[in-house]
């Protein structure tokens, strides 16, 4: 009967091994489902920003046009463009009067100014999608003083 007994409680413990094993890889497998989800997502926001950065420019080119040209029509279309940045959490950076930041910001130029080391002049905007940056913005940076003309033209800021 001891023998018995033995081979029971073998049985058992091996058929708690066999449930450790079992939730442990039906915990693994619902990681990976988590992961390929998340993964999905990430390439889905990819290729929306991969569209987003080629119309930026167009984006840019009406922005232009409208400083010269007030047209409805123009005005519609460009407003439609903007309501699809919007849906996609796309937003131009603050940069005019900002302290130079060279995480957002290229500086393209300094110029002697008061408001030392803040942009004075946005060359071309930057975007952030979903908080992050998909393009820098173009600046010029104010600099009190600067220590000789060569300083003015670019240097990096």
């Amino acid at each position: 009967m001891k023998k018995l007994n033995k081979t029971e409680d073998q049985y058992l413990h091996e058929i708690k091994q066999w449930k450790e094993k079992y939730l442990r890889a039906l915990a693994d497998y619902q990681n990976l489902e988590k992961r390929v989800q998340q993964e999905k997502k990430a390439e889905a926001g990819f290729a929306a920003k991969e569209i987003i950065l080629r119309l930026l420019p167009v984006i840019d080119s009406f922005e232009k046009l409208m400083e010269v040209v007030q047209d409805k029509g123009l005005i519609l279309t460009f407003t439609q463009l903007q309501d699809v940045l919007k849906s996609e959490n796309v937003e131009k950076t603050q940069t005019l009067g900002e302290m130079f930041n060279p995480y957002e910001m290229e500086c393209v130029e300094i110029q002697k100014d008061d408001a030392d080391g803040k942009v004075v002049k946005e060359i071309s905007p930057g975007y952030k999608m979903k908080d992050k940056i998909i393009r820098i913005a173009k600046v010029v940076v104010g600099k009190m003083t600067p220590s000789s003309d060569a300083d003015i033209k670019t240097e990096n800021c």
